[in-house]
This record gives C-alpha cells, structure tokens and sequence, in this order.
C-alpha cells in the first residue's frame, strides 16, 4: 500500500481528546498515515489543562525536518503554537512548501481558556499568508482581525466581516467556526478569494461532549486535502465527519469528554 499522507503541527493532549492525539486518530479513521512534529506537551484531561511545556524551537524544527526530508505528505496542519519561537520555526519550515496547508491558530478555546502567550499573536502574522485554509474560532476570529463578534453589531455580519479582514491577511480561504455561540452552533463561514463567502451548516448535536472538536475539523480537511479533494469538498466531508463524531460522543471523565474519531470505522470485537 502506498496510503495518503498528512502532517500535525500542535501540542500533545494527554488526556487523548484534542491536539496531536485527536489529528492522529482522525487521520487513521479517514485512511490517512498520520505525522506529527509536537510543539508542546500538555497535562489535562476532561477537566482542564493544569500545565503546559513548550519544546524548543528546534525541537519542533528538527521534527518537521525529519519527516519531509523523507515522507511524501501531501497535507499538513497546524495546531498549537505556544510562543513566537515556536510559531517562527513553524513558519520557517511551512514557506518552501507547495502543498495545502491548514493554520488553525490555536489562541483561545471556545469556552475561553488562553492557549497562547500574549505577546505571540502578532506572530501569526507569519502564518497566515501560508494558509491555503485558516480555521480560527470566535475567540480567535476577533483577535486575529480586530472586529467583534457579538450581537449588539449582529452576529452573522460581524463573523463575515471578521473573515473579510482576515483574507486581507493573506490566507487563501477562511473558515470561522461557529460552535462558540448559540446561535451559530453548527454553522461555520467560509469566505475563499476565488470563491466569495457561504454559511455551512450541520445538524447542531446536543451534548456536552465537544471537546477537540475544532482540532477534529481541521485534522478531517487535511486528511480530504491529502486525498486530493477540492478544498470546498474537503470542508463540507470534513463538517459531515465532526457531526458524526459528535452524535456517537464520549462520556468519559469528570469533565467535558471528546467526540467519537471512530465512528463509521466498524465495532469492537465481540
């Protein structure tokens, strides 16, 4: 066999839901070999991230090396990016490529918790122009473009002038992810440079068990882009599979557990 593929770019989850481990298990169930070079090691599980340890820069460096110097990925992904340091390596090593590139600028989490040095955001400045697809959330969606996104300016009108500044940006495409809100649970907005802007929705799934969801999203559309579908394929088959994963969700922990990777892949042995 000679299978698709794709490479992760972000931090380690310990407790399994989000990060490296939820790109490297959603690759599996979408028949992408998985790569991945870690930014950070992470301590959580279902109730929070209680640390967070950066690698050094040319730890991350030597890792991406390492893996194109030899493996043919055809796609890859960015996820967390603790610190500049971190974010400069990671777009040393993204310039020379010519293959679909999905930032997903991991910030601020949907329920709010800062994945981030501060002073580091004014670094992604250096990513975005590499992105074929960026994929921020509402936190992040405003602090990338400077608008905000609440309802005394109308929700929908501020989410799509937040993409429009961010394509000024550089990015090929955006994609704002809506699962912050209430009332843009399920729905996402894609705006391409060749392409204009369009909502897309998916049935709104009620359970508390969301967690990697976003980094699920972004690991289903470079595992599609690996395969070699169009990237408005790849994000509408991407949606359908998160949707998937959200009605088969995991209650495990204390906590907010992780959607389901592998839904749709067969049942456990009897």
């Amino acid at each position: 066999m000679t299978p698709a593929i794709a490479l992760t770019i972000g931090g380690s989850d310990s407790g399994g839901g989000a990060g490296i481990q939820a790109d490297l298990k959603t690759f599996l169930a979408l028949q992408v070999h998985g790569c991945s070079a870690i930014s950070c090691v992470t301590a959580q599980n279902t109730t929070g991230v209680s640390r967070v340890d950066p690698l050094p820069p040319e730890a991350l460096s030597a890792q991406i090396t390492a893996v194109l110097s030899d493996l043919p990925v055809a796609a890859l992904k960015t996820g967390m990016l603790l610190n500049t340091g971190l974010i400069e390596a990671a777009a040393a090593a993204l310039t020379p490529l010519a293959i679909p590139r999905l930032i997903d600028p991991v910030m601020v989490s949907r329920a709010g918790a800062v994945l981030l040095e501060p002073r580091a955001v004014d670094a992604y400045r250096l990513l975005l122009p590499l992105a074929e697809l960026l994929t921020p959330n509402l936190h992040e969606a405003q602090l990338l473009s400077g608008v905000t996104i609440d309802a005394a300016t109308g929700v929908e009108r501020a989410v799509q002038q937040a993409a429009e500044r961010l394509l000024e940006r550089g990015p090929a495409a955006v994609l704002i992810k809506g699962g912050g809100r209430s009332e843009l649970r399920g729905r996402d907005y894609l705006l391409q440079r060749d392409g204009g802007g369009r909502w897309l929705s998916h049935a709104a799934i009620a359970t508390p068990h969301t967690h990697g969801s976003g980094c699920t999203l972004g690991a289903a559309i470079t595992a599609h882009r690996a395969h070699g579908l169009p990237l408005t394929d790849a994000v509408g088959a991407a949606k359908r599979y998160v949707e998937g994963g959200l009605r088969c969700s995991l209650a495990i922990g204390r906590g907010q557990g992780p959607l389901c990777h592998w839904h749709g892949v067969g049942q456990p042995a009897s």
